[in-house]
């Protein structure tokens, strides 16, 4: 039987990162396959790190609600009174119930089991048959409130009080591509989904490019040359490379209104991968983007959404060429389900074991030393 401890699994990935990038090889499986390091990164990855509930224009009105969970912990993320994006606990202070499930708009949140009722900023507006017990006061009772900001449109959350904000992690990101204004961009669809394979294989799955001739053979497989592919460093906080788009896609460029890019600004894809587990194609016309969410060590919870950027969504003809872009977007990922499930397939395998890394796959090393820092 293979050794799961998960020392054993830390300090096989310790040594994978201790190498330089150029004599570096995959991932140990223990990695992906081990409940108990699945249990670390939970713990000083998932609960330690800002994690994308989406787009904050997905709830453009007070009382739209959202909601997620981070590490078990169920969060509901809300637009409040004012206007502004909360996230709050999503577990009553009564019995304990989880009050809201999914998508939707709220004027109060009520619990489904007692109906003691919040106000959309936490604070408890009334509780059902609770007068003649004298230790209850309702000033004294809300839902815990948990850290959450936008940044460049993204509705960020951590359950840490002393991450740093993001603006300032993912400044290095803003230089990148900040030309491009991801505030502006809105999202036209939102849907989940599960698939069976570890959070990271699916992570790791979008960060490199090497993969594309070959598992995207039927849809966007032909039109790429890997002798033409680099994969420039990235930084602790996320990794990057980019596509230079022809004019086949007229969505994937800037808008022929567009004035402000110039040269190649007009035609670049970026793809950004933000530790942990958001995961953004950027275009000037367009984005997508998977957030993640391990569900055990051989599943995955996956947010899916994308949208256009302001320009396009003003063209009489965006809908038709979203439609086209969403078709190729659906078929993109259900070659890479096919794929990335085969790889935890083959982790689980006896007689597989990590191979070495293309130079094409740079951002997969920096991805592992990313989690071996997180998890000393």
């Amino acid at each position: 039987m293979k050794d799961t401890h998960p020392l054993s699994a830390v300090d096989a990935l310790r040594a994978n990162v201790a190498v330089p990038f150029e004599q570096a090889r995959a991932m140990p499986k223990a990695v992906y396959t081990s409940p108990e390091f699945l249990a670390l990164e939970q713990d000083r990855i998932f609960r330690a790190d800002w994690l994308c509930a989406g787009r904050a224009d997905a709830l453009p009105n007070p009382g739209d609600y959202l909601t997620m969970s981070i590490a078990g912990e169920p969060v509901i993320v809300v637009r409040d009174r004012d206007g502004a994006i909360r996230a709050l606990s999503n577990v009553c202070r009564h019995r304990m119930s989880v009050l809201l499930e999914g998508r939707g708009t709220v004027r109060a949140i009520t619990c489904p089991y007692h109906a003691w009722t919040y106000n959309l900023d936490g604070t408890l507006r009334g509780a059902p048959a609770m007068a003649l017990n004298d230790s209850f006061c309702k000033e004294q009772i809300a839902l815990p409130a948990i850290r959450a900001q936008v940044w460049q449109g993204w509705i960020m959350v951590t359950l840490n009080p002393d991450a740093p904000d993001p603006a300032e992690k993912l400044k290095d990101v803003d230089a990148l591509v900040g030309y491009l204004d991801m505030s502006s961009y809105r999202e036209t669809f939102r849907e989940t989904f599960r698939w069976n394979t570890n959070w990271k294989v699916l992570a790791e799955n979008f960060m490199e490019s090497y993969h594309l001739p070959v598992c995207h053979s039927g849809t966007i497989g032909g039109s790429v040359d890997l002798l033409k592919m680099t994969c420039p460093e990235g930084s602790p906080a996320f990794n990057y490379h980019y596509i230079m788009k022809n004019d086949t896609v007229p969505l994937s460029l800037a808008h022929p209104s567009d004035t402000r890019l110039q040269g190649d600004q007009r035609r670049i894809t970026w793809l950004l991968s933000i530790y942990p587990a958001l995961l953004i194609t950027l275009t000037p016309g367009y984005f997508w983007y998977l957030c993640l969410s391990p569900d055990g060590p051989g599943h995955v919870n996956v947010l899916y959404g994308g949208g256009m950027s302001a320009d396009w969504c003003a063209d009489p003809d965006a809908a038709r060429h979203l439609a086209d872009i969403k078709t190729l977007l659906d078929a993109v990922n259900d070659e890479d389900k096919g794929c990335t499930e085969k790889v935890y397939r083959g982790l689980c395998a006896s007689l597989s074991e990590p191979g070495p890394l293309s130079h094409l796959e740079r951002p997969n090393f920096e991805f592992a030393s990313y989690i071996a820092a997180r998890i000393p």
